[in-house]
């Protein structure tokens, strides 16, 4: 008709345009209704699985066919007011499961007929068993039954239908639903099979019977086989005739199981091997079909109903292009863009080919559509299909009704399609199928818990699936979760609705492919109507997905959940979390000044001035300024770095405000990054990034590490330079360059990649032994004042000097200071100290009086210590002198008990100290590094011999040579005290024994002068022994090594994490601390930002009825409540009860102890000291990497095992060339000293 034509015409051209609204050509019906279709009623075929709407047939003459009717009026009708179905069928089995059966099922109810579910053992708890009347396990005696073979078993559902009297089986999709000999058993047992005839399954179940058929109607097809074939010879033959590519097809089944695209002759046998065996594997038929493939079609298939009686009618077309694997994802009806030339042409094959071989009920034609508008048939779907739903929607027609009461002998007239005129098309539907798939894993399937199901709703929206919160995706069946179908007048209309509905979803508890079937939708080439079947292959971008705030809080359950069971073991933690503490009062500013708040300070200034301007302003300022390292350094000393970014975050809008008049506030470092990741499982980015914005007035400091970057080792100078630009860019204003030895080659290199950048270079002299100490010459006046001459003469905007450990005394410091201002008169002298011994503020009081022009201090309640001086003590000290440093000390001391509450959560963190002490005199410590060392000499069995390690670190610097100690070489010291006191070592006799140990890898690098080159130089007779050959380096480190190659580590990410794990930040991270990069995201992906929640909820596990709020962005708040923990089930899981937002959260968490329980309670193995060959572990921790498998022939020093202790690593080599006999130990393993390794067989003389 004239209507029908302009629509789909417009459809082809722009499809914004509403679809057909006419009707189609072709048939009609041949016999009367038996039942009379009383004038007045508007028969309308619906479900209650959401088919709306719309007039889809009426009797003959009732309503013109150019008048307009109102759908609205009859939309509670069904085909059982039409037609009920008198042929006695009272009782109806769905042979199948899940989302199908239940739709049946529904049908079922509204016909008056009662229901009966199949389910296996495995599908007890499965939602379709409950939709139905009945239902019955699936069991054949004692014999067992695999989750899908029960469905599969024909004698079993044959037997149940028949003891519990079902008239009827409607055998769904997949499974028995086009198995021949199922139909032909039910017509032999006197059951009805709603399908077609056997002799109909058996013709198109055949793909090459379908092919002959189509050719005698003359239909197009592909080149291909004449015969299936299980002869992969044959087939090859073939294939190299028609020419690659080729399509391998199984010859029965379909949903994309046994296919495959081969492209070369190379390819074709593998693949036809696979495809016949996943086939028999789905079918139980393994034979194959081949023939040529079309490169980018589109798939088209025509929806048929045809009755007894020779009456056949098409419901339109759909679209269904979009595919992974030959199996769809997103189906359109009616299709979009097809010329109406090329429509009518398929429908007329479709209905062809139907009546030829007198088909009867519901089926599909499937065609596929060449680039150049031919179209070829494909095969016959003689079921119902998955996407039934969208033509239900734009037909209005039930086809699972229809098939019901076709099966029972009703004809089309009878179900209220007097003919094809009767069939209309209302608007356009799309279907996505959301599935249990990993899009960003090759859609690999998940399965578990739904542990959250909400689903969307609205005008337009139905849902048809079989899962509930609380119920499991089984891994045994197919992926499937939910059909998510929308409708609406226009083809963008409805898409935008389906994209909407998307968003409204929440499915938690598995993987979901929704955000990639969201992506679908909003991309242009879907939305102009003109997708292919090669849209998913090559369009890479709809792999890219944004974390979403909504995903967060079911992760964080997870990890809540984990604590609640495991409780929350944080390395280095002490004791327990104080029990009744207050959560910090976030301080304020007050009201009166909000409007001026981070608007003042010096960061403007060097915005707008540069880092050279800025230099001579911070010279020129008369008063004292201040850098503040709450931030960073304080917390480190005294906390082992673990406040996390949610506290840091708390003082943040206040600090604006109340330190406005500092220099500078530390906030970033070496720790600070690592620990960030490893520990309190954050990014750092983020964390500058999110500080940076609140704060954007007062400059921010970090510690360069010169050619170490933020790291222990040397990398390659491409990494440093970049990492130090992306630091700028991130926030970063002045770098502290340092280098651990003072080697003026790595410090001139950490100048220049900052002076690259818009950022401050502050050089700095790291300062060690006592300027007052004529028995310490090796550091005297003379050797600073020439360190810093180069500084000046490398371009340093600042002169910093850094004594880590607290050992600047007031007197060295104004004797260093005089003597640089003096040499140095124009350039900012910035002094850092710790106050381990209690001498700091008069240290910095020293050092200001002589000229310094910045100090480094904290707030009270975080100062002294091993930590900074006090900052209330400085600007008091100089208040109303000529060094007033500006700040206001009732702000600062708001701000300090804001700190004082923050620090009392992290108490199981403190080094115990309860004062200052002058022994760091003895041992020379940083204060930084303190705690962190007490805490890894606890994890590694030392605690009770702390003392110990102290003096084995003196005893370790001097073996060392006297070094300057400060990060990474106080580490290699810090590694070094603790060997000596696990292997009893003395002064006098490691240098015995050293060719015979193993020593920490920080020491073996050291020694290979991978950290530069120490004053003085090396121990060198040491040195050899450690080294047992190992190449060393001469000079700088990083001027040796390869560039790095970015584009190869953003690959490795890609590969591991996907492409949402990729960014710059991502790889310089990844690059910097590769295990540890690798750990954080795994954590990351399994709990997504543990961040975001309060520290309490983090450090502990949360208390009865406890209920935190967490912040997930603008106008985003979520509420969790923890209720309970379930007792212990048999698999050793437990349940962990919440609430979310008020509704109810169950998550299932591994009880750890009883996982691992039997491992626990397993003996190690010991090594025997006095074999060579048996290899212990010299050091309590974890097993990281294992390099050697049994049976390898192994060279003395190749490396074997490699242990991580903390921050400790040591590679644990061979001692002997030989045969590797056994490993005892494999990744992840912990392990005691003297553990044994590995057993190694000596070689045999």
């Amino acid at each position: 008709m004239k209507g029908h034509n302009k629509a789909k015409a417009a459809s082809s051209r722009g499809q914004g345009l509403k679809s057909c609204r006419g009707v189609g050509s072709h048939g009609g019906s041949r016999r009367q209704p038996a039942a009379v279709v009383q004038r007045g009623q508007l028969p309308v075929a619906r479900s209650c699985g959401g088919v709306r709407g719309g007039v889809v047939a009426r009797a003959v003459g009732e309503v013109p066919a150019d008048q307009h009717v109102d759908s609205s009026s009859s939309s509670s009708s069904s085909l059982a007011d039409l037609a009920p179905p008198s042929q006695g069928i009272k009782k109806l089995m769905c042979a199948n499961r899940g989302e199908i059966a239940t739709r049946v099922f529904r049908a079922a109810h509204e016909l008056g007929i009662r229901s009966v579910a199949i389910f296996s053992f495995e599908d007890r708890l499965q939602v379709h068993r409950y939709k139905a009347d009945e239902s019955y396990v699936l069991k054949c005696g004692e014999k067992e039954l695999s989750p899908v073979g029960a469905y599969l078993d024909i004698d079993t559902v044959i037997r149940i239908a028949k003891e519990n009297d079902v008239d009827a089986i409607h055998p769904g999709y997949g499974f028995l639903s086009e198995n021949t000999a199922f139909a032909k058993r039910c017509e032999e047992e006197g059951i009805i099979f709603i399908g077609p005839s056997a002799e109909n399954l058996q013709r198109f179940g055949d793909k090459t019977q379908a092919r002959e058929l189509a050719i005698e109607c003359g239909i197009p097809v592909i080149p291909g086989l004449q015969e299936e074939s299980l002869d992969v010879d044959a087939a090859y033959n073939y294939a190299e005739e028609i020419g690659f590519p080729v399509m391998i097809k199984a010859a029965m089944g379909g949903g994309g199981r046994g296919m495959r695209v081969v492209r070369s002759g190379a390819e074709f046998k593998p693949a036809y091997e696979r495809a016949s065996n996943e086939a028999l594997q789905a079918f139980g038929d393994g034979r194959m079909f081949v023939e040529k493939y079309i490169e980018n079609p589109r798939h088209i298939e025509i929806q048929i109903l045809a009755d007894k009686y020779g009456n056949t009618v098409h419901l339109y077309e759909r679209d269904c292009s979009v595919q992974r694997r030959h199996q769809k994802i997103i189906e359109v009806a009616p299709s979009v863009g097809i010329k109406e030339s090329t429509r009518q042409a398929m429908y007329a094959d479709a209905k062809k080919i139907a009546s030829h071989v007198g088909y009867v009920n519901a089926g599909t034609v499937e065609f596929m559509l060449a680039p150049d508008g031919s179209h070829y048939f494909l095969e016959v779907n003689p079921r119902v299909q998955v996407e039934h739903t969208i033509t239900e929607e734009i037909t209005g027609i039930d086809i699972v009704q229809s098939q019901i009461l076709i099966a029972t002998g009703s004809s089309l007239t009878d179900i209220g399609i007097p003919n094809q005129e009767g069939v209309r098309c209302d608007g356009f539907a799309i279907q996505g199928r959301v599935t249990s798939e990993n899009p960003e894993d090759d859609f690999r399937p998940d399965s578990g818990r739904i542990e959250a199901y909400r689903t969307p709703g609205g005008p337009g929206i139905r849902l048809d699936g079989a899962i509930a919160s609380g119920g499991s995706q089984l891994p045994y069946y197919d992926s499937l979760l939910v059909k998510c179908i929308a409708h609406a007048h226009t083809f963008q209309g409805a898409a935008k609705k389906l994209e909407n509905a998307l968003h409204e979803f929440r499915l938690r508890g598995v993987r979901t492919n929704v955000p990639f079937i969201t992506n679908v939708l909003k991309h242009p080439k879907f939305l102009s109507g003109t997708a292919d079947t090669s849209l998913i292959e090559s369009t890479p971008e709809l792999f890219d997905f944004p974390l979403l705030p909504t995903d967060l809080p079911s992760k964080l359950l997870r990890y809540l959940a984990h604590t609640a069971v495991n409780g929350a073991k944080h390395p280095g933690a002490v004791g327990e979390y104080p029990k009744g503490l207050p959560d910090p009062v976030i301080p304020k500013v007050p009201q009166e000044f909000r409007g001026q708040a981070g608007k003042k300070g010096w960061r403007p200034l060097l915005l707008e001035k540069g880092p050279e301007e800025f230099a001579k302003s911070i010279r020129g300022h008369k008063g004292l300024l201040l850098t503040d390292t709450t931030m960073r350094d304080a917390h480190q000393s005294l906390l082992a770095t673990r406040v996390r970014t949610y506290d840091i975050l708390g003082a943040a809008d206040y600090s604006a405000w109340a330190l406005e008049d500092c220099m500078s506030l530390e906030v970033w470092g070496g720790a600070t990054f690592d620990v960030s990741m490893r520990f309190l499982h954050e990014c750092p980015w983020d964390r500058l990034k999110e500080l940076r914005k609140r704060i954007p007035n007062v400059p921010f400091q970090m510690l360069l590490r010169g050619v170490n970057a933020v790291g222990y080792t040397s990398y390659p100078d491409n990494l440093v330079k970049e990492f130090v630009k992306k630091a700028n860019e991130c926030g970063v204003d002045i770098f502290r360059v340092f280098d651990s030895l003072n080697y003026i080659d790595n410090l001139k290199f950490g100048i220049e990649a900052v002076l690259e950048t818009n950022g401050v270079a502050e050089g700095t002299i790291c300062y060690t032994a006592d300027l007052t100490d004529p028995s310490r010459p090796k550091y005297d006046l003379d050797y600073y004042l020439n360190l810093a001459r180069e500084l000046v003469d490398a371009g340093v905007h600042i002169l910093g000097i850094k004594d880590m450990a607290g050992l600047l005394k007031p007197a060295s410091a104004n004797m260093l200071v005089s003597a640089l201002r003096k040499e140095f008169p124009d350039i900012p002298i910035h002094v850092h100290t710790h106050d381990t011994p209690g001498m700091g503020v008069a240290s910095m009081i020293a050092a200001a009086e002589a000229g310094a022009d910045v100090v480094d201090c904290c707030v009270d309640s975080m100062s002294g210590l091993t930590s900074q001086p006090s900052m209330g003590s400085l600007l008091n000290a100089f208040k109303g002198t000529d060094l007033d440093t500006g700040l206001d000390p009732s702000r600062v001391l708001r701000l300090s008990t804001y700190w004082e509450q923050v620090r009392a959560q992290y108490g199981q963190f403190e080094s115990g100290m309860k004062s200052g002490s002058s022994e760091v005199y003895e041992h020379e410590m940083p204060g930084g590094q303190y705690t962190n060392l007490k805490f890894q000499a606890m994890q590694n069995g030392l605690v009770e011999q702390w003392e110990e390690v102290k003096e084995a670190y003196r005893m370790g610097n001097y073996i060392l040579g006297d070094i300057v100690k400060v990060t990474p070489s106080s580490k290699v010291v810090g590694d070094l005290a603790q060997f000596i006191v696990q292997n009893n070592l003395t002064e006098s006799t490691i240098v015995d024994v050293a060719d015979k140990l193993d020593f920490p890898k920080s020491v073996v690098e050291y020694f290979q002068g991978y950290l530069g080159q120490p004053p003085g130089g090396f121990p060198e007779e040491l040195r050899e022994k450690v080294l047992k050959g190992k190449p060393t380096v001469s000079g700088r480190p990083g001027s040796e090594m390869e560039d790095f190659n970015f584009a190869l580590e953003e690959g490795k990410i890609v590969d591991k994490y996907g492409k949402e794990a990729m960014s710059e930040l991502n790889v310089i991270s990844r690059a910097l601390y590769p295990s540890v990069f690798d750990d954080f995201y795994e954590t990351r992906k399994k709990y997504s930002d543990v961040s975001i929640l309060p520290t309490k909820a983090f450090l502990r596990p949360l208390e009865t009825d406890e209920m935190i709020l967490l912040e997930l962005g603008k106008g985003m708040k979520a509420e969790i409540v923890f209720k309970a923990v379930g007792d212990r089930q048999a698999s050793g899981t437990r349940e962990v009860f919440f609430e979310l937002n008020g509704l109810p959260r169950v998550i299932e968490v591994v009880e750890e102890t009883v996982a691992i329980g039997d491992t626990l309670s397993m003996a190690k193995e010991k090594a025997n000291p006095s074999d060579e060959g048996s290899v212990g572990a010299p050091m309590a921790g974890q097993v990281i990497d294992v390099n050697c498998k049994p049976g390898e022939q192994i060279k003395a020093g190749d490396p074997m095992v490699v242990l991580s202790a903390m921050k400790m690593e040591t590679t644990v080599s061979c001692p002997i060339d030989g045969t590797v006999a056994h490993v005892a130990v494999q990744s992840k393993d912990n392990v005691s000293i003297g553990d044994l390794l590995v057993m190694v067989e000596p070689e045999e003389q």
